[in-house]
């Protein structure tokens, strides 16, 4: 039996419809549940229109926010494959190495330093900033250069304004779903969740049907990296490790990757670091 394409979604919760406070996307605060059936539903809504597209296709869905323990296996999709749990090597975007044909970016939020965005920020409070080779990156841009590697196109992004306009930037040719205007941090004028999930179905089944029209973000190593910390014992940590060193000030690391893969590695290493506490 012949297969379709292979199609990879990483979903996030951050730029889902209707959330905008952290404690609607951490375990255990306030409407965390309900934030997880909101992710599954509109994950679900993207593997509709990827089936829709590709009626053959391989869907693997990347559980790719915080624990990556959120989308509930037993409401999703049954026709897709859920990669969940950590660590492992490709973090937000692991399934590409297995071999992809496109990736969808779910509920995705934009990079530290961005606004107003709705909870902006890049991998984890404890990243002030990453550049790669001197430019700006977030996890929308990070992720896009791992796929990259691999050949692969980001083909469709869903979140608010400001995530969606940063991978315009990115990948003009991409496809982008709205889901939320943001007003700032924690705030935003965002759609129902049931339109933003007939957006999303609609939106995947273009995104995949052009997706030879969207060339893969290429970063062809050597690429140099600069990672700003909130903690200055995270910088003195990260010295500890062969081929990191301090940026002249306090609070910044340089490493070179051969790839992107090694750089996403190392920017992985950083963000458990920053949770390390002084002795």
């Amino acid at each position: 039996m012949t297969t379709g394409p292979t199609v990879l979604i990483s979903a996030d919760m951050e730029g889902i419809s209707g959330i905008v406070h952290p404690t609607e996307t951490n375990p255990g605060g306030y409407d965390y549940e309900r934030s997880r059936r909101l992710m599954t539903a509109e994950v679900n809504a993207v593997v509709a229109g990827v089936r829709e597209a590709e009626p053959d296709a391989v869907v693997l869905v990347a559980d790719a926010h915080g624990p990556f323990r959120n989308l509930l296996p037993e409401e999703l999709d049954r026709r897709a494959r859920l990669v969940r749990g950590k660590p492992r090597a490709l973090s937000m975007v692991a399934g590409l190495e297995t071999g992809a044909d496109a990736l969808l970016l779910v509920g995705y939020h934009a990079r530290a330093g961005s606004g107003p965005a709705v909870l902006a920020h890049t991998m984890s409070d404890a990243v002030l900033d990453v550049r790669l080779n001197g430019q700006p990156a977030g996890e929308i841009g990070i992720n896009a250069a791992v796929a990259g590697h691999f050949g692969v196109p980001v083909v469709l992004l869903s979140g608010d304004d400001v995530a969606c306009a940063e991978l315009r930037d990115l990948a003009p040719d991409a496809v982008t779903v709205e889901v939320k205007r943001a007003l700032g941090q924690a705030a935003a004028v965002t759609l129902h969740p049931a339109e933003a999930r007939e957006h999303l179905r609609r939106a995947a089944t273009t995104a995949v049907r052009r997706r030879a029209q969207v060339p893969p973000l290429t970063l062809p190593g050597p690429v140099d990296v600069e990672v700003d910390l909130y903690s200055p014992s995270t910088v003195d940590l990260a010295t500890l490790v062969p081929g990191f060193a301090r940026a002249p000030g306090a609070r910044t690391v340089t490493f070179t990757g051969r790839d992107m893969t090694e750089v996403y590695r190392g920017v992985q290493l950083l963000v458990q670091l920053g949770q390390v506490k002084p002795g």
